[in-house]
């Protein structure tokens, strides 16, 4: 065998190795995603390949940025800022004392907002917390959801200028990041109750995932009260039949507008309500239906809509807005990614059926989404003593406040 060594030889032996080693490289496959990424399961083509989970701005927005001059309501309705500063706030709670707990799922902190003398604060009360999105109140006991554990803070009112670090009660939950930050309230039991998601988009997960639980309130007696639920991060209670309504995210990459996020009703202890085998209640999942039957598991009360990312609810029971609201459930949709046309992004009402059903969905506020863009992202949603509600937005670090009468102008 004769090896090339002239200069034109080996640079031609060069080129052709370098083209060799181009051409295997791109023949290699990608990299494999990370267990649970939202983008396992995309499908293989142009529209998909835009479509990702949409990052929230870093900080939270300065006061006159917000969007409030932008929000719509129906009339009698007003919108202002409660409260700003809090990067990615989250879920809300509500103290004795008028303090409303503020949790989130980006970064490290639970914040306390402090109404006191017709001055509005905000507080950090506690920080080094991993994805502390749910917070709960009881009995002056502030309760907080992280991925992976619920502490407690007692008697935290008493103690917003130097709170002691919170106490484990319950860590028996696992650790998977997708769909692992957790919602928390407390039932009309006395028991608190949270949900543990399918760890992934779409999977055949273990017993201990897809569900939703409650126990004691010192963390022991804990049981499965629901089965079957892909990701939930909102629920209340009927306040006439005390029955637990829960929102349940659909899952993604089937199409653009199948399958819808859920209401589901919890009428006894033990309910499969079908998650990963079938969806919105008709439609078995494509890959793990096979020999399910929808009819198996409990159908939803109601449909929200294609990925609105339908997120924290409450019955309304106040007595500011006017009467046909009592007892309707309002509901904070996120706003979806997995669609080329975004959808939700808004606050809505449900009305309900005698028989407890969905009636009809209509709009609260919108104006979040603007020209398929975010404008901001509801979260979650609470009722102030005065019948006032809030609103908590992730994307702007800002709750709002809705009430209604007399018009006035919003806060920027």
């Amino acid at each position: 065998m004769t090896i090339p060594t002239s200069p034109r030889s080996l640079w031609l032996a060069g080129a052709f190795i370098s083209l060799f080693t181009l051409h295997a490289a791109a023949q290699q496959p990608p990299a494999p995603l990370p267990p649970g990424s939202p983008l396992i399961g995309r499908p293989d083509n142009e529209a998909a390949a835009k479509l990702a989970p949409v990052a929230a701005p870093p900080l939270p927005a300065a006061p006159e940025k917000l969007p409030t001059a932008k929000l719509k309501l129906p009339p009698g309705f007003n919108i202002e800022v409660y409260a700003s500063g809090m990067a990615n706030a989250r879920s809300l709670a509500l103290g004795d004392k008028g303090t409303v707990f503020v949790g989130s799922r980006l970064v490290d902190k639970v914040y306390a907002i402090v109404d006191k003398d017709g001055k509005r604060t905000v507080k950090v009360i506690a920080s080094g917390l991993y994805r502390p999105n749910g917070v709960a109140f009881k009995n002056g006991t502030l309760y907080i959801a992280e991925l992976s554990k619920i502490s407690k803070i007692d008697n935290i009112e008493d103690v917003l200028d130097n709170p002691p670090k919170p106490v484990v009660i319950y860590d028996n939950l696992p650790k998977d990041e997708a769909h692992g930050w957790k919602f928390i309230a407390i039932g009309p039991d006395n028991k608190l109750y949270v949900p543990v998601g399918q760890p992934g988009n779409n999977v055949l997960h273990d017993d201990a995932h897809g569900q939703i639980r409650r126990m004691n309130l010192d963390g022991s007696g804990a049981e499965v009260v629901a089965f079957g639920v892909r990701n939930s991060v909102g629920f209340d209670w009927n306040p006439e039949t005390k029955q637990m309504y829960f929102t349940d995210n659909g899952r993604d990459w089937m199409s653009e507008d199948v399958p819808q996020d859920e209401l589901n009703r919890v009428t006894k202890v033990g309910q499969d309500f079908g998650a990963p085998y079938c969806y919105q209640g008709n439609i078995p999942d494509p890959e793990f239906g096979w020999g399910h039957s929808c009819s198996d598991y409990v159908p939803p009360v109601g449909l929200m809509g294609p990925h609105v990312a339908a997120l924290g609810m409450r019955f309304y029971t106040g007595n500011m807005f006017p009467k046909s609201y009592r007892n309707d459930i309002i509901v904070a949709r996120h706003g979806s990614w997995n669609r080329s046309k975004k959808a939700g992004g808004d606050v809505v009402v449900v009305r309900l059926n005698k028989d407890g059903t969905v009636n009809s969905i209509e709009p609260l506020i919108t104006g979040f989404l603007e020209n398929n863009n975010y404008l901001g992202r509801p979260v979650d949603v609470l009722q102030m003593k005065d019948g006032s509600i809030l609103v908590s937005d992730d994307w702007n670090g800002a709750v709002y406040r809705v009430s209604y009468g007399k018009q006035k102008v919003a806060s920027k």
